[in-house]
Protein backbone atom coordinates (compact mmCIF):
# COMPACT_ATOMS: atom_id res chain seq x y z
CA UNK A 1 0.00 0.00 0.00
CA UNK A 2 2.66 2.39 0.55
CA UNK A 3 3.91 1.84 -3.05
CA UNK A 4 0.72 2.80 -4.21
CA UNK A 5 0.89 5.96 -2.30
CA UNK A 6 4.52 7.04 -3.07
CA UNK A 7 3.66 6.42 -6.50
CA UNK A 8 0.22 8.68 -6.27
CA UNK A 9 2.11 11.45 -4.20
CA UNK A 10 3.63 14.30 -7.00
CA UNK A 11 7.19 14.62 -5.93
CA UNK A 12 9.26 18.25 -5.58
CA UNK A 13 9.46 18.61 -9.46
CA UNK A 14 6.02 17.84 -10.15
CA UNK A 15 4.98 19.96 -7.55
CA UNK A 16 7.47 23.09 -9.40
CA UNK A 17 5.32 22.23 -12.55
CA UNK A 18 2.01 22.91 -11.07
CA UNK A 19 3.03 26.24 -9.09
CA UNK A 20 4.19 27.69 -12.24
CA UNK A 21 1.32 26.64 -14.27
CA UNK A 22 -1.03 28.33 -11.62
CA UNK A 23 1.69 31.16 -12.16
CA UNK A 24 1.28 31.52 -15.64
CA UNK A 25 -2.63 31.14 -15.31
CA UNK A 26 -2.77 33.80 -12.69
CA UNK A 27 -0.42 36.31 -15.45
CA UNK A 28 -2.55 35.73 -18.22
CA UNK A 29 -5.90 36.35 -16.63
CA UNK A 30 -4.17 39.61 -15.33
CA UNK A 31 -3.47 40.61 -18.45
CA UNK A 32 -6.91 41.96 -19.05
CA UNK A 33 -7.15 44.07 -15.61
CA UNK A 34 -4.07 45.28 -16.91
CA UNK A 35 -5.43 46.39 -20.12
CA UNK A 36 -8.05 48.48 -18.01
CA UNK A 37 -5.53 49.69 -15.45
CA UNK A 38 -3.56 51.13 -18.50
CA UNK A 39 -6.57 52.82 -20.06
CA UNK A 40 -7.32 54.21 -17.31
CA UNK A 41 -3.74 55.57 -16.76
CA UNK A 42 -3.32 56.66 -20.28
CA UNK A 43 -6.90 58.60 -19.98
CA UNK A 44 -5.39 60.28 -16.84
CA UNK A 45 -2.59 61.49 -18.78
CA UNK A 46 0.22 59.08 -17.81
CA UNK A 47 0.66 57.34 -21.62
CA UNK A 48 3.79 55.90 -21.05
CA UNK A 49 2.89 54.30 -17.67
CA UNK A 50 -0.55 52.90 -19.13
CA UNK A 51 1.31 51.49 -22.39
CA UNK A 52 4.16 49.95 -20.04
CA UNK A 53 1.83 48.65 -17.51
CA UNK A 54 0.03 47.11 -20.29
CA UNK A 55 3.26 45.53 -22.37
CA UNK A 56 4.83 44.54 -19.35
CA UNK A 57 1.91 42.20 -18.16
CA UNK A 58 1.92 40.82 -21.23
CA UNK A 59 5.57 40.03 -21.55
CA UNK A 60 5.09 38.81 -17.93
CA UNK A 61 2.83 36.22 -18.84
CA UNK A 62 4.37 35.46 -22.02
CA UNK A 63 7.57 34.25 -20.37
CA UNK A 64 5.37 32.19 -17.56
CA UNK A 65 3.66 30.11 -20.24
CA UNK A 66 6.54 29.41 -21.73
CA UNK A 67 8.90 28.51 -18.52
CA UNK A 68 5.26 26.40 -18.10
CA UNK A 69 5.82 25.02 -21.11
CA UNK A 70 9.19 23.89 -20.95
CA UNK A 71 9.26 22.64 -17.06
CA UNK A 72 6.09 20.76 -18.35
CA UNK A 73 7.60 19.07 -20.91
CA UNK A 74 10.81 18.25 -19.15
CA UNK A 75 8.79 16.63 -16.43
CA UNK A 76 6.88 14.93 -19.12
CA UNK A 77 10.15 13.19 -20.52
CA UNK A 78 11.14 12.65 -17.13
CA UNK A 79 8.02 10.67 -16.75
CA UNK A 80 8.04 8.87 -19.83
CA UNK A 81 11.59 7.94 -19.50
CA UNK A 82 10.66 6.06 -16.07
CA UNK A 83 10.08 1.92 -16.80
CA UNK A 84 6.59 2.45 -14.78
CA UNK A 85 5.09 4.44 -17.22
CA UNK A 86 4.50 2.15 -20.55
CA UNK A 87 3.56 4.08 -23.90
CA UNK A 88 2.95 2.03 -26.95
CA UNK A 89 2.61 3.28 -29.88
CA UNK A 90 0.51 1.27 -32.23
CA UNK A 91 1.47 0.35 -36.09
CA UNK A 92 -1.25 -0.47 -38.55
CA UNK A 93 -1.77 -3.83 -38.25
CA UNK A 94 -2.62 -4.05 -34.84
CA UNK A 95 -5.76 -2.17 -36.16
CA UNK A 96 -7.17 -5.02 -38.02
CA UNK A 97 -9.22 -6.63 -35.19
CA UNK A 98 -11.13 -3.33 -34.85
CA UNK A 99 -14.73 -3.34 -36.29
CA UNK A 100 -16.35 -0.46 -38.00
CA UNK A 101 -19.60 0.52 -37.49
CA UNK A 102 -22.22 -0.87 -39.27
CA UNK A 103 -24.69 1.68 -40.62
CA UNK A 104 -25.10 5.31 -40.26
CA UNK A 105 -28.14 8.24 -40.36
CA UNK A 106 -25.85 10.18 -42.69
CA UNK A 107 -27.15 9.72 -46.50
CA UNK A 108 -24.30 10.35 -48.49
CA UNK A 109 -21.57 8.97 -46.95
CA UNK A 110 -18.78 6.19 -48.88
CA UNK A 111 -18.03 2.84 -47.49
CA UNK A 112 -14.37 2.05 -48.11
CA UNK A 113 -13.23 -1.61 -48.68
CA UNK A 114 -9.51 -2.02 -46.54
CA UNK A 115 -7.92 -2.39 -50.31
CA UNK A 116 -8.96 1.53 -50.44
CA UNK A 117 -7.26 2.90 -47.12
CA UNK A 118 -3.81 4.77 -47.17
CA UNK A 119 -1.74 4.56 -44.70
CA UNK A 120 -0.19 8.03 -43.68
CA UNK A 121 3.11 7.88 -41.39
Amino acid sequence: MTGWYEERTPDRSAKAVIAVTLLALLLVAAVPVALLAGVVMMMLGYVVGGLALFGGSILAAAIAVTVAGMSGMRHLRKLLSRRSVRVVQLDGSQYTNVAEPAGSDYTNVVQLDRSEYTEVR
